[in-house]
């Protein structure tokens, strides 16, 4: 069986193409699923009496559906129940984020009993819209409000949803901030926007750049889109965006032409993998946020985070990573990776001094907004390192920390003691975060630089 990603369109038939009881069995649907596409969808798995019960997710249908007929699946705890399936359909979609959405609603309507299960006592996470508010936000939440909210979901994997807000930021430019904006409220004409305004991946209505009326027409798009109603969308943006042309309004017209590309091209630009953030269940970003504010004593939360950290080995190769978070959590489009250039051997030190100069002197020129904290891996020395290229580029550096990893010890420019926090302060768990995060992703590429080199790629830049 196949459909659309609309939901609207899917067309789900309960048994085997004969309807022939006897052809039912685990043997009929390992057999059926080689014939899966090797695309984006959603899976069906069936009892004997044609019940689904269990739906997913997939990037690769072929592939993902058919890892439950092999004995590894038989063996896993999650997925002992997989010679209860007799019979397997799917639904292709046009991208893993609409396939995730085709999931969640799947998942709602038939209430499958194994994906039930897998709550692990934990409650689904939702997307939360806030109706009630000016500016609507978007965020993931597990313990939505009473009123004032619209809800998705629920969803069967947090990480994937996460990276889905991402994925959809870029094309519809909502707000995942928690601040209280009013558009009666002028004071909000001075207010400074975050990082996502500069890149694009937010309208800013925190700086009222976008009116209500337009910031809402916005969300209504959203909304569409995540009820399943893809096409109509496309259709109304279309006409939209002709009327716009033929009126003059040129700017709004090409605005909505991008738009429209990009939710077009969603199979190219929405694949999970790239956006989906870990469940770290260890952290409560918020809570993290609000220690480092008092910790640090900031008039409030940093809301945006990087973290930098240096990979070498044997003195070759040296190259640096810039990770950031905002509110709390990876935001990988925002992660970049350095060579470095002017240092010979192993020196941290320099190399810092190198990193923390090309990455800000770019920011500064750019006239790009800066985070609110920057976070170096490790002592004392690494942090004045920091501190020495802002002087040598005359800028003015944002809050700058660095946390030692033998004893977790946190050093503030200007001061001589260092900082302990205890092993479970929600501050040092989130900064603990971020320079594991830098470390992992400056490894990587120290080996894809490596894996280049021994097979003679000279290409990486």
């Amino acid at each position: 069986m196949t459909s659309s990603a609309d939901a609207n369109d899917a067309d789900f038939n309960p048994g085997p193409g004969d309807g022939s009881p006897a052809a039912f069995g685990f043997d009929y649907a390992a057999n059926k699923v080689r014939e899966f596409p090797q695309k984006p969808g959603v899976y069906l798995m069936k009892d004997a009496a044609g019940r689904v019960i269990y739906v997913g997710k997939a990037k690769n249908l072929r592939s993902r559906a058919g890892s439950y007929f092999h004995l590894a699946a038989e063996q896993e705890l999650r997925t002992q129940w997989v010679r209860e399936i007799h019979d397997i359909d799917f639904v292709e979609c046009e991208s893993e984020v609409d396939a995730l959405l085709m999931e969640s609603r799947l998942i709602k309507d038939v209430q499958p009993k194994h994906n039930k299960e897998l709550k692990d006592d934990k409650t689904f996470p939702y997307l939360m819209i806030t109706t009630g508010e000016d500016f609507p936000r978007v965020e993931l939440t597990r313990q939505p409000p009473d009123r004032g909210v619209k809800l998705y979901g629920p969803f069967a994997n947090a990480g994937a949803l996460r990276g889905a807000i991402q994925v959809l930021q870029r094309i519809f430019k909502f707000r995942t901030c928690s601040l209280d904006i009013e558009e009666s409220d002028e004071r909000w004409n001075w207010f400074r926007p975050c990082l996502l305004a500069s890149i694009e991946q937010c309208t800013a209505p925190c700086n009222l750049r976008i009116s209500r009326e337009a910031y809402r027409r916005d969300i209504r798009r959203l909304q569409m889109f995540l009820e399943g109603r893809k096409r109509e969308l496309l259709r109304q943006m279309r006409d939209e965006m002709q009327l716009a042309a033929k009126e003059l309004r040129f700017e709004e017209a090409a605005r909505l032409r991008d738009e429209l590309r990009m939710l077009e091209r969603l199979d190219e630009r929405g694949e999970l993998e790239t956006h989906e953030q870990p469940e770290v269940f260890y952290i409560d970003p918020k809570k993290g946020l609000s220690g480092l504010r008092k910790l640090l004593k900031l008039p409030q939360a940093p809301r945006t985070i990087e973290g930098v950290d240096i990979a070498h080995l044997q003195g070759a190769d040296t190259v640096a990573s810039v990770v950031q978070f905002i509110d709390g959590l990876p935001f990988k489009p925002g992660y970049r990776r350095y060579k470095i250039r002017t240092v010979d051997g192993i020196d941290d030190f320099r190399s810092i001094h190198e990193v923390v100069a090309r990455r800000f002197r770019r920011l500064s020129d750019e006239s790009q907004v800066f985070p609110d904290l920057l976070l170096i891996d490790g002592g004392k020395g690494q942090l004045n390192a920091a501190l020495d290229a802002f002087q040598t580029q005359g800028i003015t550096p944002p809050v700058l920390i660095s946390l030692a990893k033998r004893d977790e010890e946190i050093f503030l420019p200007g001061q001589s003691e260092s900082l302990r926090l205890g092993r479970g302060a929600f501050a040092l768990r989130l900064l603990q975060y971020v320079r594991d995060e830098a470390h992992r992703f400056a490894q990587h590429y120290h080996h894809e630089l490596r894996r280049k080199a021994t097979f003679g790629d000279d290409s990486a830049g």
